[in-house]
C-alpha cells in the first residue's frame, strides 16, 4: 500500500514537471497576462503567436500564444485551453515586442495594445446561446407565457443565440425571462467563439468527367438540344475556356445572356460542377503601369543626400520641402529601388480618407504591388491584406494602423506630413503618436525613416538641433514656380469703411470673380463646419445648448437642425424661443455652410461646392467632390482642413482664409504652431501648375507675428520666437507632458477624486504636477471632465519613473470606496 501511495505522488511530480503552460494575451483592458495549461491532445500544436481559446471570468476569448514553459507552474489555479484556432502564428516576436514598448511608453495595458493592433477578422468574439438542458423534462404548465414561448422554441431547436431570443420573445428585455428557465433547468447558457473572418468564396464552372472529352460535349449539347439558353451556356463554357478566361459562373452568365437558374439545370443533369474557389477581395489594377518621371537636379540632389545619409548611422531623415517641391516624387523613387531590392515599404499617410490623389498615384506606379490598409476599408479586406504583408507585400499605403501590419522585411518607412496632429490616436487606448512609434519600428527593422513636411513640427526641428536627426532641404517648387502671393485684408478697416458684404471683403469678392472668369478655381478656407455656432434669442439672451456637453448647438440650415459636434445630439431648430417664446432667434458666426450659401447669393453664376464632414461623411462622397473639382465641374470649393491635405490641382489661382484669428487665438499651446502650418499648407495649394498663385487672409489682427511670418515664409524666424516661448513656459520640445482625465457623470465626485489623484502625485513629484483643472468643455457625452498636467523633464530615467508613480495612484484610486467607478485616462506626449 505504501508502495503504490509513493508510485502516486511520483507520478503526479512527474505529471506537473512535464506539464505544459502557457501565457495568453487577451485583448482586454486587464493589468496582466494570464497562464493556462495545456491538454496532452493539444501539446504538439502549441506555437508561439497563435490564437486559442480560453475561458475568463465565464466567457470565452480568444487570445495569443506570447510564452510556452515546461514544468514551472503558476502560483494560481489555472483552466486549461479549450482549443488552438491556428496552424501557424499571426504574429511575430517583433510585433509583440513593438507591442510591450507601445504599452510601456503610452501607459496602457498590453491587452489594449492587441485590441487596436489586431484587424478585427482575426479577433473572435463571444456569442452566447441558450441550449436546451436534455437532461430534464420541460415543465411546461409551470411557465408563464414568455417561459412557454422560448421553451418551445428550444425543444425545436435546441440552441438559440441570444439576438434570437429578443426576435422570438419581441422584447429587448430578454434576461428575466432566460434566468427563470435557468433556474427551472429548462435551458443552459453557453458560450461559443464567433469567427469574424470569411473566406470569399467565388463559384467556378467545371464540365462533369463524361462531358470532358469530344464525345462527352457532343452528349452535353444532345442534353441541352430542347433548351436554347442551355446551349449557349455551354457554347459560352467553351468559348472562355478556348480564349484562356477565367470559368466563373458569373462570367459564363454574362456571356450566354442566361440566369442562374439555366446553370442550375445543366449542373442538375451533371454537364456542369460548381466548384468553390477562395478569392481575393482586393482588386488588383490590370492597366499598364505608368512611368516614374525623371528627377529634377534638384530633386536628384535631395535624392543622393538622402541616399548618402541611410548609408551612415541609422537616425531618422527629416525631409523639408516646401509645398509644391516635389517631395512625393523623391519618395516614389525611392520606393521603386526598395522594391527592386525586395524589401517592403511602409508609406504612412496622416488621414487616408483625406489622401485620394497620393493613393491613386501610387496604384498607377505601382500597380498591385502596393495596396491601402485604413480603417475605412472592410474587416475581411484588412485581414486579406494582413495576410500578403506576411507574405512579403511589397508596399502599404496607410493611417496609423498600418504599422501593426507583419512586415518580414521592412526597409523603409515614409511618414508624409509628420507634423499632422491626426497621427495621435486619441480615444481609446493606447493612446500613441504614429510618427514616434514609426520611428520605433524603423529601429526595430533597422529599416531608414524618412520625415517628410513642408511645415515639420518643432520637436523634429528640436530633433536636429540635438543631432538625433539628419535633415535635408528641398526649398523650391518644382519647375521653379513662385510660392503665392500673399494679400492681406484688414478686418477693423474694412467693416469701418464699408468694404465688407457679409463675409467678404470687396477685394476678395473681386478676385473670385476675376479668376473664375479666367475659368480658373477657387479654394476658400474656414475650419468650422455647419452653418453658424451659435444660436441665440435677442430677447432673453437664450443660446442653444446639448443637453450631454457643455457646448452650444451648431445650426445645421440644409438639415433644418441643431447638432452637438461632440456627442451626435440633434435636434429640429425652433422656431420660438423655449424660453420666452419669442422669435427672434438669430444665427450668429459663421461655418463652411454659410460661406456657401452666401457666396452663392452674391455670385450666383458659379458652381460652388463644400468639402467638410457633412458633405464627405463617405470616401465615395469625398472622392466625387474631388473628381468633380479637378474636372472643372466646380468654380469654388469651400472647405474645413480636409482642403489643406493631398490636393494637387493644376487649375488652384487663389486660396482665401475668411478669419485667422481663430486659428490663431484657440487656447492650446500650439495654437500659433498649428495656425502657421495650416496658413502655409492651404497657401500651397495655390499655383501649382505654371501659375503663381494668390491667397487673401482676413484678420483683425493683420500685425500678428505669425501672419507676418507666413505672408514671408520666415519659417526660421517662426522657429527663433516660438521656441523660446515653449523653453520659457516649460512646454515641448524642452519639457514632456503628460495628461490625466478624469471623467465622471457626477461633478463633484470627479472634482474630489482629481483633488485627491493630484494631492496623492505630488508627495512624489512636487511641483511637476499642476492641476486638477476644468478644461476647456467641461462635460462631453453626460460626463464631468477635470485634467492633470505633469511637466517633466526630457529624462528617459524620470519619465520611467513618473509613469510607475502614475499607473500605482491609479491602481490605487481604482481600488478605494467611493471613486472606483471614475474613469481615469492617461495621455503621454498629448496633441
Amino acid at each position: 500500500m505504501i508502495i503504490c501511495a509513493l508510485c502516486l505522488i511520483w507520478h503526479l511530480v512527474l505529471e506537473n514537471l512535464s506539464k505544459t503552460y502557457v501565457s495568453v494575451l487577451i485583448p482586454l483592458a486587464i493589468p496582466k497576462v494570464y497562464d493556462y495549461s495545456v491538454p496532452t491532445a493539444l501539446i504538439e500544436s502549441v506555437l508561439f503567436g497563435v490564437r486559442v481559446e480560453v475561458g475568463l471570468k465565464n466567457k470565452l476569448y480568444s487570445g495569443l500564444i506570447i510564452a510556452i514553459r515546461e514544468g514551472e507552474k503558476p502560483a494560481y489555479p489555472v483552466k486549461d485551453i479549450v482549443s488552438i484556432l491556428d496552424t501557424a502564428p499571426i504574429i511575430a516576436q517583433k510585433q509583440l515586442d513593438l507591442w510591450k514598448w507601445i504599452a510601456s511608453y503610452y501607459c496602457c495595458s498590453l491587452g489594449e495594445v492587441m485590441s487596436v493592433a489586431l484587424p478585427s477578422g482575426l479577433k473572435l468574439s463571444s456569442e452566447s446561446k441558450i441550449i436546451l438542458a436534455h437532461d430534464n423534462v420541460i415543465p411546461f404548465e409551470e411557465l408563464n407565457d414568455d417561459e412557454f414561448l422560448l421553451a418551445e422554441a428550444l425543444e425545436l431547436r435546441n440552441e438559440i443565440p441570444l439576438y434570437d431570443v429578443q426576435e422570438i420573445l419581441q422584447k429587448k428585455t430578454i434576461y428575466p425571462t432566460i434566468r427563470s428557465l435557468m433556474s427551472k433547468g429548462v435551458a443552459i447558457l453557453k458560450e461559443e467563439l464567433k469567427q469574424k473572418y470569411k473566406a470569399k468564396l467565388v463559384p467556378y464552372v467545371q464540365l462533369g468527367k463524361q462531358f470532358q472529352d469530344d464525345e462527352g460535349m457532343h452528349k452535353a449539347l444532345d442534353l441541352a438540344t430542347r433548351s436554347e439558353k442551355q446551349t449557349k451556356a455551354i457554347l459560352a463554357y467553351l468559348s472562355l475556356e478556348k480564349k484562356g478566361e477565367d470559368l466563373r459562373k458569373k462570367s459564363i452568365m454574362e456571356t450566354a445572356d442566361v440566369s442562374a437558374a439555366v446553370i442550375k439545370a445543366l449542373v442538375d443533369k451533371g454537364v456542369f460542377l460548381i466548384e468553390q474557389r477562395e478569392e481575393s477581395r482586393l482588386k488588383r489594377k490590370l492597366n499598364t503601369v505608368d512611368e516614374i518621371p525623371a528627377l529634377s537636379d534638384l530633386q536628384e540632389n535631395v535624392f543622393n543626400q538622402i541616399k548618402e545619409l541611410e548609408t551612415q548611422k541609422r537616425k531618422p531623415i527629416l525631409l523639408h520641402g516646401i509645398t509644391g517641391s516635389g517631395k512625393t516624387l523623391i519618395y516614389i523613387k525611392r520606393i521603386e529601388e526598395i522594391i527592386q531590392a525586395g524589401g517592403q515599404v511602409l508609406y504612412l499617410l496622416p488621414e487616408i480618407g483625406l489622401t485620394t490623389q497620393i493613393t491613386q498615384r501610387m496604384k498607377d506606379v505601382f500597380s498591385d504591388s502596393v495596396e491601402v490598409y485604413h480603417s475605412k476599408i472592410s474587416n475581411n479586406e484588412r485581414v486579406e491584406i494582413w495576410k500578403k504583408v506576411k507574405k512579403d507585400l511589397p508596399v502599404v499605403l496607410g493611417a496609423r494602423s498600418s504599422l501593426f501590419l507583419p512586415f518580414k522585411n521592412l526597409q523603409l518607412i515614409i511618414v508624409d506630413e509628420e507634423h499632422d496632429s491626426s497621427y495621435k490616436q486619441s480615444d481609446p487606448a493606447p493612446r500613441y503618436h504614429a510618427r514616434d512609434t514609426a520611428i520605433f519600428l524603423a529601429q526595430q527593422h533597422q529599416a531608414t525613416i524618412l520625415l517628410g513636411s513642408a511645415t515639420p513640427s518643432l520637436e523634429s526641428f528640436r530633433n536636429v538641433e540635438e543631432e538625433k536627426f539628419y535633415k535635408v532641404e528641398l526649398l523650391e517648387r518644382f519647375g521653379g514656380l513662385e510660392l503665392p502671393e500673399i494679400q492681406l485684408i484688414d478686418l477693423n478697416k474694412a467693416f469701418k469703411q464699408g468694404r465688407m458684404k457679409g463675409m467678404f471683403s470687396k477685394e476678395l469678392l473681386a478676385e473670385i470673380h476675376a479668376v473664375t472668369q479666367n475659368r480658373e478655381q477657387v479654394i476658400i478656407f474656414q475650419n468650422r463646419r455647419g452653418y453658424s455656432p451659435v444660436f441665440r434669442c435677442g430677447v432673453c439672451e437664450w443660446y442653444s445648448e446639448c443637453t450631454n456637453c457643455d457646448v452650444k448647438l451648431t445650426v445645421h440650415n440644409r438639415f433644418n437642425e441643431l447638432r452637438c459636434h461632440y456627442c451626435g445630439k440633434r435636434e429640429k431648430l425652433p422656431k420660438h424661443c423655449p424660453r420666452c417664446g419669442s422669435q427672434e432667434l438669430a444665427k450668429l458666426g459663421f461655418g463652411t455652410e454659410k460661406i456657401e450659401d452666401e457666396l452663392s447669393s452674391l455670385l450666383p453664376e458659379l458652381r460652388i461646392k463644400r468639402l467638410d464632414y457633412d458633405t464627405a461623411k463617405t470616401r465615395a462622397a469625398f472622392e466625387k467632390i474631388l473628381t468633380d473639382f479637378e474636372l472643372g465641374k466646380i468654380d469654388v470649393l469651400v472647405g474645413t482642413q480636409m482642403i489643406t491635405k493631398g490636393l494637387d490641382f493644376d487649375n488652384i489661382s487663389l486660396v482665401g482664409i475668411l478669419n485667422a484669428d481663430k486659428t490663431i487665438n484657440f487656447p492650446d499651446f500650439r495654437a500659433h504652431e498649428r495656425a502657421f502650418q495650416l496658413f502655409t499648407q492651404v497657401s500651397g495649394r495655390a499655383g501649382r501648375k505654371n501659375k503663381k498663385g494668390r491667397m487673401f487672409i482676413q484678420t483683425f489682427t493683420p500685425t500678428h507675428p505669425v501672419i507676418l511670418e507666413t505672408i514671408d515664409n520666415n519659417i526660421s524666424r517662426f522657429l527663433t520666437r516660438e521656441l523660446i516661448e515653449r523653453q520659457r513656459f516649460k512646454y515641448p520640445p524642452y519639457f514632456r507632458l503628460i495628461y490625466i482625465l478624469l471623467k465622471h457623470k457626477k461633478p463633484e465626485i470627479v472634482r474630489d477624486a482629481a483633488e485627491i489623484f493630484a494631492k496623492e502625485l505630488r508627495k512624489e513629484m512636487g511641483n511637476r504636477v499642476l492641476g486638477p483643472t476644468e478644461p476647456g468643455i467641461a462635460r462631453v457625452r453626460g460626463l464631468y471632465q477635470r485634467v492633470i498636467t505633469i511637466k517633466l523633464e526630457k529624462d528617459t530615467k524620470i519619465m520611467r519613473k513618473i509613469k510607475e508613480i502614475i499607473l500605482d495612484k491609479r491602481g490605487l484610486m481604482k481600488n478605494s470606496d467611493g471613486y472606483k467607478s471614475v474613469r481615469i485616462n492617461i495621455d503621454v506626449d498629448p496633441q
